[in-house]
């Protein structure tokens, strides 16, 4: 009989199922997100990875998740993890396809991480190549860049493509002399870019006169001193984007004329 009322207590507390954990405070997402990037900015990668993994699985409806999907996988990518990162970019892509400022960063980061992985995991330059696909001019030729390292001749389309861009063409240019093709430049870029280099003297000489073809426009930078260059940036005058104006300007424009003690360059579109 006492054996019997001994087995009572044990029989009613199995009867009851557990209670159900406490639902997570409404501001539980905003407080590990604000968490995850201190720990990033203090550059506790893991710890940061870690603590964006927790938003993601215990407040899945979030409106915090997008971002925090994206900067775990930026995250992982500072921590050199770039087989990880790639894939928490590609998760990223599929999952918020709506986050096009993000969308961006996000895939121009995924090739980074590939072009590093390119000679070691097949994912990655097979990720490459799908990338020379892409709808956006800027991520195909990162990957047509990064394809070059490793001579894929599949490349080579969107490099020439690459050289119709400001910001590319200097780049294409290299990637397809490295790989012994000849850069084709477009039927749009237009004349030369004139720089005319006069020396300050009390009898000058005859002014030294070099073409150079537009495409090729960064390399006039090399014409320019220290305290040219300085006067440049001092005047607003944005050297870096020296081919776009040149395609747009009209023949005889002046690009811009800039001093020091010794010479003045003069630079021209003809």
């Amino acid at each position: 009989m006492m054996q019997a009322l001994l087995l009572v207590p044990a029989l009613v507390a199995g009867a009851f199922p557990p209670e159900p954990p406490l639902p997570p405070p409404a501001d539980g997402a905003d407080a590990l997100f604000q968490k995850a990037r201190d720990l990033r900015y203090a550059q506790a990668w893991f710890e940061a990875a870690a603590t964006y993994r927790a938003l993601l699985a215990n407040y899945p409806h979030s409106t915090r998740c997008p971002e925090a999907a994206f900067w775990l996988a930026a995250t992982l990518e500072q921590d050199q993890r770039w087989d990880e990162a790639a894939s928490a970019y590609t998760q990223f892509l599929l999952r918020y396809p709506d986050q096009r400022l993000l969308a961006r960063e996000a895939k121009l980061n995924r090739i980074r991480c590939w072009g590093i992985r390119q000679w070691d995991v097949p994912g990655a330059a097979s990720g490459l190549v799908q990338a020379l696909s892409e709808d956006r001019d800027e991520v195909r030729v990162a990957a047509a860049l990064q394809l070059s390292k490793r001579k894929d001749p599949r490349a080579i389309p969107v490099l020439q493509q690459g050289l119709r861009s400001p910001v590319s063409a200097e780049a294409c240019r290299q990637a397809l002399l490295a790989m012994g093709a000849k850069p084709e430049l477009p039927e749009s870029a237009p004349r030369f870019i004139v720089v005319r280099i006069q020396e300050k003297k009390e009898k000058p000489q005859d002014t030294v006169t070099v073409r150079v073809s537009a495409a090729f426009a960064a390399g006039v930078t090399n014409y320019l001193s220290d305290t040219q260059l300085r006067e440049a940036r001092a005047k607003g005058i944005d050297v870096s984007r020296l081919l776009a104006e040149a395609l747009s300007a009209p023949k005889g424009t002046e690009l811009f004329s800039l001093d020091d003690p010794q010479t003045r360059v003069t630079v021209t579109v003809e």
